[in-house]
């Protein structure tokens, strides 16, 4: 858009000063014409002068010569050096009454340099020159010819020419918008096909471009080397966070035991001692299940994450989950469920881990008093799972961020208050890997509410 109105406002002040220009050099042209006529009547005028002079008085002579040059469109008079009127030709001027004629005399003396006068909706040009005899100036004559018509003609041709130049404007508009449009469609491919390019599709991504300019080649295939650096750096982050996390998680887990298999013997243990040995292994067991967080998101960037999917009963995996949840949180978990078992297509095992997530997040940001509901419902399409909370809730500007890898809402809280900010997107990842979706909708101090929705069995996913 705004190239086209750049372009179309260059054609239009290009178009608007050419008008403007052949305007004034045609006007200047018409009044040069008159000028160079009356010149020469003055010219004649001398000359008649001269040789009625010699036969009769000045006066008379000047009457003469006056009205031998007048016509109905060119108007003689003379004045003294001292500016009275000496005499006037005797013709009849223009449609001008007798009346009216002294304006034109009037106008004479201050428009005569001027290149136009109008007068009684007609123009004038006018012209003045002084006779001298012996060196003195003995009498001024003045010299009107009226230009009306050709001023008419003039002014319907600088119309025609306004109308000319608006009507080349609105071509130009539309031929400027259809080349632009034209112009600018090899990169509306390109931006098409940018659109559509996710993290998988990096490696394999080819921007091939044909009948475009070259400059829109070079921009395609600049792009795609870019796509290929990207490609190969991604490619090399995951391979590096999936071997840190497989070789790390290993010793992690002996050590985790030794600590264990420690603290059940804790009878030669002093309290300090204890209290450092459950704080190691704490840790220890977090480390732990980061990394295997780590893995898993690993796994499903290169697609290894395998679900096993399967049918599913929801009722009796919600109930399994509560009671784990119960044991550990020792908070109300109540489940609001229908009088029929829903049924859905989930990998079982990995759905429970999901659950474990979300009842783990609503236990940390809510009041130990308040209770934990899960609701279950199943449409036609879709069976569905609530995990509502009464906590601190989520302010809109964060809610559609937090299933992103590592983003907490809360940077004050260390590790062990809010987690690494993995649980939310490992939950993410796995319904979608179970051709499912998960929403949040949150209202500050009122609480959260997580939804995912399964397909169910009979659908296709």
């Amino acid at each position: 858009m705004r190239l086209t109105i750049g372009m179309i406002t260059i054609s239009s002040l290009g178009l608007s000063s050419l008008t403007i220009w052949t305007i004034g050099k045609m006007q200047q042209i018409l009044v040069d014409s008159h000028k160079h006529n009356i010149k020469e009547i003055a010219e004649r005028f001398l000359d008649d002068f001269r040789i009625y002079s010699q036969m009769t008085p000045r006066e008379i002579a000047l009457q003469k010569a006056s009205d031998n040059l007048a016509t109905t469109d060119t108007f003689l008079w003379v004045k003294s050096s001292d500016n009275k009127t000496l005499i006037t030709s005797t013709n009849k001027f223009s449609s001008l009454s007798t009346s009216q004629l002294p304006e034109i005399i009037n106008g004479a003396n201050v428009s005569v340099n001027n290149k136009v006068y109008k007068i009684y909706d007609h123009y004038f040009v006018f012209f003045r020159k002084s006779i001298k005899i012996n060196n003195k100036i003995l009498v001024t004559l003045f010299v009107a010819q009226d230009m009306t018509r050709d001023q008419a003609m003039f002014l319907m041709m600088v119309k025609s020419l306004s109308i000319i130049n608006v009507l080349a404007v609105l071509g130009i508009v539309f031929i400027v918008l259809f080349y632009i449009k034209y112009s600018l469609q090899p990169l509306r491919q390109l931006n098409r096909m940018t659109e559509v390019i996710s993290i998988k599709d990096l490696g394999q991504a080819n921007l091939s471009i044909h009948k475009a300019p070259s400059e829109v080649k070079e921009l395609a295939q600049t792009f795609s080397m870019m796509l290929s650096r990207l490609s190969q750096s991604w490619e090399q982050e995951r391979q590096f966070v999936s071997n840190v996390s497989h070789e790390l998680r290993t010793p992690l887990t002996i050590v985790h035991g030794y600590l264990q298999s420690v603290l059940r013997r804790q009878s030669n243990l002093t309290d300090m001692q204890r209290e450092a040995l459950e704080t190691a292994a704490s840790e220890a067991q977090n480390t732990i299940n980061l990394l295997q967080d780590l893995l898993d998101l690993a796994r499903a960037d290169s697609g290894y994450l395998h679900l096993h999917i399967e049918i599913c009963i929801i009722n009796d995996l919600v109930t399994e989950v509560v009671e784990m949840a119960k044991n550990y949180s020792q908070r109300v978990i109540t489940v609001e469920e229908t009088n029929y078992p829903i049924k859905a297509k989930a990998d079982y095992s990995r759905l429970k881990q999901v659950l474990l997530n979300l009842i783990n997040n609503a236990v940390q940001y809510s009041e130990a008093n308040t209770t934990i509901t899960i609701k279950l419902s199943q449409q036609l399409e879709q069976a569905t799972i609530q995990v509502c909370d009464q906590g601190y809730g989520i302010a809109l500007q964060h809610q559609s961020r937090i299933f992103e890898r590592f983003y907490r809402v809360d940077e004050t809280r260390n590790r062990s208050t809010g987690g690494a900010g993995l649980g939310l997107s490992i939950v993410k990842t796995l319904v979608e890997g179970m051709h499912g979706s998960v929403t949040v909708r949150s209202r500050l101090s009122e609480g959260s509410v997580f939804t995912i929705s399964l397909p169910v069995p009979g659908l296709r996913s």
